[in-house]
C-alpha cells in the first residue's frame, strides 16, 4: 500500500517524486510503484500552470502533463520488464558434476 493518499500535501508528494525516480538505478520495483503514484497525484493536485511568488521573482512553476505521463510509461515498462526477468526460471542442473 502506497504511503501517499489524496490527503498528502504537495510537498509531500513532491518528496516522493524525488526519493522514488532512481527506481531504474536501484533495480527497484518499490520505488517504480511509488514513483507511479507519485506522478499521478502530481497530475491530479497540480493545476496546469502555478505561480509562486509571481513573476517579479522568477519563481515560476509550470506542469507539463505529458512528461509526467512518460514518466509513468517508462516506469510501467521497468516493471513489466522487471516482471519478466524475476518470472524467468532458475534452472539448477547436476548434469556435469561429476566431470
Amino acid at each position: 500500500m502506497s504511503s501517499l493518499t489524496s490527503a498528502s500535501t504537495l510537498p509531500e508528494i513532491k518528496a516522493a517524486y524525488a526519493d522514488n525516480a532512481s527506481y531504474v538505478e536501484d533495480g527497484s520495483a518499490v520505488k517504480a510503484r511509488a514513483f507511479i503514484t507519485a506522478c499521478r497525484l502530481l497530475l491530479l493536485q497540480l493545476p496546469k500552470r502555478a505561480m509562486k511568488g509571481g513573476r517579479a521573482s522568477g519563481e515560476e512553476i509550470e506542469l507539463e502533463p505529458r512528461l509526467l505521463a512518460e514518466q509513468i510509461g517508462e516506469a510501467k515498462k521497468f516493471l513489466s520488464e522487471a516482471n519478466l526477468v524475476a518470472a524467468t526460471p532458475k534452472v539448477f542442473s547436476v548434469e556435469y558434476f561429476r566431470d
